[in-house]
């Protein structure tokens, strides 16, 4: 499965798992560090096509690392509490590739989002962010079909579709009856 990889870095859990559910909800793969030591764990786990990324975090600040990361060319979309011109063009000027303002809408969240995976190039965002691979066959996330790997069209109902994208967006995580009733919004 080839999906965006984004990782959220916010010191603030609630607020961290919120936009890493959201964003996985949309199709994302999407990893959380509460710090940069956290933060620099991950990227050598595995890289990132874009960091959401906090200013206001514990030990080193979002503006130190974005400052350290952006120069390798990595995407970074700064979430920051300061919301003000001056805060903006400092965060854009280290190297940000977008700054939004907390508290936010998460439909504008989504939408930053891809707008700098898009303009990163060489992705097409859109087509990796609606249709979901696994094992050679293809979900796609708005129209609700499964395609086999033999190319057959499996119509899903809704609560087909919403499970199987439990289960994608959870790979290789047992998951409890009481999870997946909550997941699936029964």
């Amino acid at each position: 499965m080839t999906r965006p990889a984004v990782i959220v870095i916010e010191d603030d859990h609630s607020v961290r798992d919120a936009i890493c559910e959201y964003l996985s909800n949309q199709g994302f793969s999407v990893r959380g560090a509460r710090d940069a030591g956290e933060l620099n764990r991950e990227l050598s786990a595995e890289p990132a096509d874009l960091l959401v990324l906090d200013l206001m975090l514990p030990g080193e600040d979002g503006l130190s690392i974005c400052r350290r990361l952006a120069r390798d060319g990595q995407p970074i979309l700064m979430l920051s509490a300061l919301g003000s011109t001056v805060d903006r063009v400092v965060g854009l000027e280290l190297g940000a590739s977008d700054y939004l303002a907390k508290p936010f809408d998460p439909r504008e969240l989504l939408a930053r989002v891809r707008a700098v995976l898009r303009r990163r190039g060489g992705r097409d965002v859109e087509n990796l962010v609606r249709n979901l691979r696994f094992e050679g066959w293809t979900l796609g996330v708005e129209d609700r079909l499964l395609l086999s790997p033999e190319g057959e069209v499996v119509a899903l109902t809704a609560r087909d579709h919403r499970l199987l994208r439990v289960f994608l967006d959870r790979p290789r995580r047992l998951l409890s009856r009481d999870q997946l009733l909550d997941l699936l919004g029964d």
